[in-house]
């Protein structure tokens, strides 16, 4: 099964692919290997703010997660052309805004893990670190980079 035919599958519409806000770039593959830049939470109604553990409860967190995941998958299919070309999600980064009590980064960043699977299923299991980080650009709750594995173009 393609995985554009996996996703239509789970009801999932991908968000169109952000344009970089800074001096950087989205995606640069290299050596077989497509680095994306860090996703913040950025849903189709606005950006999910707030620190985790202050004025957000884990479930937002979660929620900006899996954002966070989508956002990455749309831009994998705009830098790869297709997302059959992903032959394995290597590896997630996950930055979360939280306070200093808060010490469920690694269920936050669930959010966005549990999704690579769901779309990719064992080529979206991954290697990540889920960090607590005191603010994120733009006050965003949640912000995601990836490494992904990539398959030669046709």
């Amino acid at each position: 099964m393609s995985i554009d035919a996996r996703l239509a599958e789970l009801g999932i519409t991908l968000p169109q692919a952000a344009a970089p806000v800074a001096a950087y770039v989205s995606s640069v593959e290299a050596n077989g290997l497509l680095h994306i830049s860090g996703q913040i939470s950025l849903a189709p109604d606005g950006l999910m703010t707030g620190r985790l553990g202050e004025d957000r409860e884990l479930d937002y967190g979660v929620a900006a997660a899996r954002i966070c995941g989508l956002n990455l998958i749309a831009q994998m299919k705009a830098a790869l052309g297709s997302l059959d070309r992903v032959e394995r999600v290597v590896k997630l980064g996950a930055f979360i805004a939280s306070a200093p009590s808060f010490t469920d980064q690694p269920k936050v960043a669930n959010g966005a893990s549990e999704l690579m699977v769901e779309v990719f299923g064992e080529a979206g299991k991954h290697t990540r670190s889920a960090v607590g980080v005191p603010v994120l650009p733009l006050g965003a709750v949640v912000e995601i980079d990836a490494i992904v594995l990539v398959r030669a173009a046709d």
